[in-house]
């Protein structure tokens, strides 16, 4: 599990998270939305201790994070950035790379390490280019890969900012059963996504930012019915109950 407690974080000395308190629980997908610049990308760094905090405390798996080195954080929490750039890798040396928290000096792959990263390739529906050069992949690709190697390291808890970016339907849905699949694992997984109707439907909590702080946090029905979708964004999706439960979209 993941904790925060009024976590205040920023960039050259402009903050962009006001305190914000919020728990990334195992067994549950925790989806986080707002618009743009409100602070999403910044709350999965500032968790993990990719950029420093200016206040408050984040605990991974009960401990402070500031008192974990970065080797120990990579064991307990794997993070798929926004901005991924593309090396001339294949696919499949890139999930290994997902294995670099367990290795020794020098870095030698194990037996478990490349299963490991197998496993993780299939996961992501990534098997069929896992000899391609990351460089002469499309977006959605990529973007595959990179799961991939979140995968392959195998942590309790999983952060993703934007994993569905660049994938077309079949694979955003593919990329939100997976999540719901690892929680029925009784991992934490927490996703940044801009698809609100997507985060609507398949969120098990789904936390609301806005102008850098909480706005809500809670059951996505709940949250809609709170109204704290409209105030963030100033729109506000429709819904219509069916038998699978509701369902959102745009007019």
């Amino acid at each position: 599990m993941i904790e925060l407690r009024g976590l205040c974080a920023g960039y050259r000395g402009r903050e962009v998270l006001h305190g914000v308190s919020l728990r990334f629980e195992p067994g549950r997908v925790t989806v986080l939305c707002g618009p743009n610049g409100c602070g999403k990308s910044t709350l999965l760094k500032a968790a993990l201790g990719i950029i420093p905090r200016t206040g408050g405390e984040a605990y991974i798996d009960g401990d402070e994070a500031g008192s974990l080195s970065r080797r120990e954080i990579a064991r307990r929490a794997a993070y798929m950035p926004q901005d991924r750039g593309a090396p001339s890798i294949t696919v499949r040396r890139m999930a290994l790379h997902g294995r670099f928290p367990y290795l020794g000096w020098p870095r030698r792959y194990s037996r478990a390490d490349y299963d490991a990263a197998e496993r993780a390739l299939e996961r992501a529906d990534a098997l069929e280019i896992a000899g391609d050069s990351l460089a002469e992949l499309s977006g959605g690709q990529r973007q595959r890969a990179y799961l991939a190697m979140a995968l392959a390291q195998d942590t309790a808890n999983l952060l993703m900012d934007e994993p569905t970016a660049f994938l077309d339907a079949a694979h955003q849905l593919a990329v939100m059963d997976m999540a719901r699949s690892l929680a029925g694992e009784g991992r934490a997984v927490a996703l940044v996504l801009h698809d609100l109707c997507l985060a609507l439907r398949r969120a098990d909590t789904l936390a609301v930012l806005d102008g850098g702080r909480l706005l809500d946090c809670g059951a996505p029905q709940e949250v809609y019915e709170r109204g704290a979708v409209r105030r963030a964004f100033g729109v506000e999706p429709r819904r219509v109950m069916t038998e699978d439960g509701w369902q959102y979209y745009y007019v």
